[in-house]
């Protein structure tokens, strides 16, 4: 008889303890500010580290936090060995069918960050409108044009024009007299007085006027594609560009989607925002808070300028594995009940956010 309580209290003992250990969450997170922000020597703050000291309190239920790599985090969901992730993860369909998700506390966008050009890259931006095939070919035309008549002018003049020198020098003179007429400058420093030259100049004259107003025309229509071109007025003109973005993360399928050829993939914000300023990206397109967040903080980074495009609505949430339900059930009943409280819009005021 004492041997079976004793067996009976081992039993009791053991199922106490086990309990214990499941009701004790373990938290996945991995620095994401200003949402989780982990600075050497300092204890972890951000928005959603006091939304889930908040939650936790609501749900009365112990936790540890364990510090993860971003792609170990989401495996680690998916095969329940955590029980949650703090981090601001986006609900996307991909992800929903191996994790849970709480319901949304804040509802974010896409945008792109690109590196201020200075006055040398926007003379060569400029200058790289003339270096196109079409301007080239029109000005090899013009070229042999004034060659042409040129030659044509000296000829008919060189016996009876004093303007036109006989000699092989003489060849200047008409190819002088040919720009000048072209261009309809009319300096009037040299005129045929010719029948044969006086026709010339009729034909070089008219042929000018249909030409240069061509050429024009090119140049401007090449200039003007050349700027639209390199116009960042929406999140399609860089499909052609060299873009950086975050390894695992939402924003590479939509990057993919949408026919983006040159995507380059970095395990965080910083190290793509660097490769941005050192000129290996033409732009850098991620989560508009973490990523003004993260270039405001660092000095380094000044050059960088985060353009006013809004795309790829997202909405964040916390993680679960799938058999979490009734944990699930829980916080997002408490999230919803913060973030309808004046107090979250306080939080976000902190940390520089507001509501969409």
């Amino acid at each position: 008889m004492r041997t079976f309580l004793i067996i009976i209290f081992s039993l009791l003992t053991l199922l106490t303890s086990a309990q214990g250990v499941k009701d004790t969450l373990i938290v996945g997170y991995t620095s994401s500010p200003p949402f989780i922000i982990q600075e050497e020597g300092q204890a972890l703050n951000g928005i959603n580290i006091w939304l889930w000291n908040e939650v936790a309190k609501g749900i009365n239920q112990p936790f540890v936090l364990q510090e993860m790599e971003f792609t170990d985090m989401l495996n680690a969901l998916k095969e329940g060995t955590i029980d949650l992730s703090i981090n601001p993860l986006t609900i996307t369909a991909e992800r929903h069918r191996t994790m849970e998700f709480s319901e949304s506390y804040y509802a974010s966008n896409a945008t792109v960050a690109i590196a201020s050009q200075s006055s040398l890259h926007k003379l060569l931006a400029f200058l790289k409108g003339f270096l196109n095939t079409n301007f080239l070919r029109g000005f090899l035309a013009l070229i042999l044009i004034i060659a042409i008549f040129g030659l044509a002018g000296w000829y008919f003049e060189r016996k009876k024009n004093p303007n036109f020198r006989k000699n092989y020098k003489g060849i200047w003179d008409g190819l002088w007299w040919s720009m000048v007429t072209l261009t309809t400058v009319g300096y009037g420093d040299k005129s045929p007085i010719s029948t044969k030259g006086k026709l010339t100049a009729l034909f070089l004259m008219f042929t000018g006027l249909l030409f240069i107003s061509g050429l024009t025309a090119s140049i401007a229509s090449s200039l003007t594609v050349n700027k639209l071109s390199s116009t960042e007025n929406s999140f399609t003109s860089f499909q052609e560009r060299r873009v950086g973005t975050v390894n695992n993360t939402s924003t590479v399928g939509f990057l993919k989607n949408h026919f983006f050829n040159d995507i380059r993939l970095y395990d965080g914000v910083l190290p793509g925002a660097y490769a941005l300023r050192d000129g290996e990206l033409d732009a850098f397109i991620y989560d508009e808070p973490i990523m003004r967040y993260r270039v405001s903080k660092d000095s380094t980074l000044s050059e960088i300028s985060i353009l006013p495009l809004k795309f790829d609505r997202q909405s964040y949430a916390f993680g679960l594995p799938k058999e979490r339900e009734t944990l699930e059930w829980a916080i997002s009943q408490k999230i919803l009940e913060i973030i309808e409280s004046q107090t979250w819009q306080v939080v976000l005021n902190e940390y520089g956010l507001s509501e969409l």
